[in-house]
């Protein structure tokens, strides 16, 4: 997600591919035992508890790292960075997609809360950050521990510090919400590229024709066709968008609309090579907590397509805040983002929420805090104070229209 991001909404399409077909009942055993799992939501002994475990819904972490690795932990070639636009990355891992996927135990339609990347909160161990800074600091950190008290296996290293980064990234988001993680998946840069490809690309629908040198985005107005690197630079271009992040939220959730779309009105399911392409995918790059079946996943991610999912962003005060020293954050109330992640449950906020006369993090108490749900099939608004200008262009079918 360097900056590349949004590999989750197609890791999500490949799960739906397979749950959605009688091909996975033949090969769920074999597909389950080869994705690489991780004991992410496990507290150590002395660690605070995560949030109880009946807040009225269901919740899947949904994660998309830059990692330059496969899901084994083995170093991806240059030549493949090279493809996927990354190779002058420093190697620092962000994980600069993280959406809780609620699904209500009372039946409720299930909601997919995007965290914006630049999110200032606390990060367990470093006092306030950025969020998408929680798994790599936390990883760099355990990676030097393993290196001095002697582990030369580099691909344990990068496994066994992928698991630290992950717990981390866990309890920021459990803090933040107050919502206990149930499930954790994630996917990697290389199976965003990969599944792109496996599904032929996907239709993107842009309002105004749009580049930006830092993504590699350089894309004319209209209806197109992206896939691999392409795609790439479509989910994590910022910069050059009226809202910078938040439009990068809606460019999320609007190529997983439409990748879902595609997925089920195009006869991809009817091709045992595409769907053999999608599981060399999922077990390239997907990584899962063990408690989380994948079949059952993929029937989630089936009810996603049918139009029964809301889209959201945690409420901001604003996404262009100033932390104390300098760096351009998104501008939360704690408070505001309980309670609104809370609703989506029909429950009210725990009482940890309540922190009265508790200041906006990252800055001072004024502004207001602004959520909105996001239209699967409009592209939507997410959230923020700056105003979006109308949708120019009319949807196709399944293809929302966005900045």
């Amino acid at each position: 997600m360097g900056r590349v991001s949004r590999r989750l909404a197609v890791g999500l399409v490949s799960l739906l591919a397979l749950g959605a077909s009688g091909y996975v009942y033949v090969t769920k055993d074999q597909l389950q035992s080869t994705v690489p799992t991780t004991d992410a939501l496990t507290p150590r002994a002395g660690e605070p508890a995560p949030p109880p475990a009946d807040d009225g819904a269901e919740d899947i972490l949904l994660v998309g790292s830059d990692a330059r690795t496969d899901a084994q932990g083995n170093a991806l070639p240059v030549r493949v960075l090279r493809q996927l636009r990354t190779e002058s990355n420093d190697g620092a891992v962000n994980t600069d997609t993280v959406i809780v996927l609620r699904v209500p135990k009372n039946g409720g339609k299930p909601s997919a809360v995007s965290i914006p990347r630049d999110t200032w909160t606390a990060i367990p161990g470093r006092g306030e950050a950025k969020i998408n800074s929680a798994y790599g600091v936390a990883k760099a950190h355990f990676a030097q521990v393993l290196r001095g008290q002697g582990e030369r296996d580099q691909a344990k290293i990068e496994r066994d510090s992928d698991t630290e980064g992950r717990r981390v990234l866990v309890q920021a988001v459990q803090d933040l919400t107050q919502v206990r993680i149930d499930h954790y998946a994630e996917i990697n840069l290389l199976g965003f590229y990969l599944l792109t490809e496996a599904l032929g690309g996907v239709k993107v629908c842009l309002n105004h024709a749009t580049e930006d040198k830092d993504s590699g985005a350089n894309f004319r107005r209209g209806e197109q066709t992206v896939s691999g690197g392409e795609a790439l630079s479509f989910v994590r271009q910022r910069k050059n968008l009226p809202r910078g992040d938040l439009d990068r939220i809606v460019r999320q959730q609007a190529f997983l609309s439409s990748a879902l779309h595609q997925l089920l009105s195009a006869g991809t399911l009817t091709s045992p090579g595409t769907l053999n392409d999608l599981m060399d995918a999922v077990h390239r790059s997907l990584t899962l907590d063990p408690g989380l079946d994948l079949l059952q996943f993929a029937q989630q991610a089936r009810g996603i397509a049918s139009g029964e999912l809301t889209f959201a962003t945690i409420p901001v005060v604003t996404a262009n805040g100033r932390s104390a020293d300098g760096q351009s954050i998104v501008q939360i109330d704690l408070t505001a983002v309980r309670e609104f992640v809370a609703s989506l449950a029909g429950r009210p906020a725990p009482a940890a929420a309540q922190a009265p006369g508790r200041p906006p993090v990252g800055g001072s108490s004024g502004g207001s805090s602004t959520a909105a749900p996001t239209s699967a099939a409009g592209g939507g608004s997410g959230s923020g104070a700056a105003p979006v200008a109308a949708p120019l262009l009319r949807d196709s079918p399944g293809v929302p229209c966005v900045n």
